[in-house]
Order: C-alpha cells, then sequence, then structure tokens
C-alpha cells in the first residue's frame, strides 16, 4: 500500500487536467493505483447494455473515472487554499492536519 495525501470526503482541486482549477470532493481512494475518484470531476462515457436481470437499461452513462492524485491538492475548509498541509501532535495523541497558509485545521488523520 501507498501513502497518499488524499482521503475519502476531503474538498480537493484539480491540478492538471481537462478538469484543471475545478474543485470536487473525494469519493474513493484507490491507494495501490495511487488514484481517487473524485465527485463531478473526469467524467466518461460508458456504452451499457441492457439486463433485465439486473433491473439495468442500455444507453450511455456518464460517471466518474480515477484522476492520478498527484494531480490533486487538498484545499482548507478555513481559509480555502489549495496549499499544502503539515501534520501535528496533539497532547493526547491524535495527529491533525495542520494548513501551512492559515494554521487552520485541515481535517483529523487519527
Amino acid at each position: 500500500m501507498r501513502k497518499c495525501h488524499v482521503r475519502k470526503n476531503d474538498i480537493v482541486t484539480v491540478l492538471a487536467g481537462k478538469d484543471r482549477g475545478k474543485r470536487g470532493r473525494v469519493l474513493r481512494v484507490l491507494r495501490n493505483e495511487g488514484k481517487a475518484i473524485v465527485e463531478r470531476i473526469n467524467f466518461i462515457k460508458k456504452h451499457v447494455r441492457p439486463n433485465q436481470q439486473k433491473n439495468i437499461k442500455g444507453g450511455i452513462m456518464e460517471r466518474e473515472a480515477p484522476i492520478e492524485v498527484s494531480n490533486l491538492r487538498v484545499v482548507c475548509a478555513e481559509c480555502s487554499a489549495a496549499r499544502g498541509y503539515r501534520i501535528n501532535v496533539l497532547e493526547d495523541g491524535r495527529k491533525v492536519r495542520i494548513c501551512k497558509a492559515c494554521g487552520g485545521q485541515v481535517s483529523k488523520t487519527s
């Protein structure tokens, strides 16, 4: 398993690709592949066959495709800056991600 700087439910901004500059929420992180699925980012069209057993209608479906984690940057909730973060350890042993721009808490690490 690789280490990954984005987590599920993080708000991220896209740094490169056709959706550069857009923001979205991380739906799923694929750590082995180094990719993440972000809400409303990197849409692809998929042709789907009808299947009566699974109650699926046929047609062209749009859905989010995985995007490289290196093309994403976490956005601070307080200052809405897409800068880096550092990890601080609190007195009770919990780790917290701190925004480098404003010093606000990005989210809890564990």
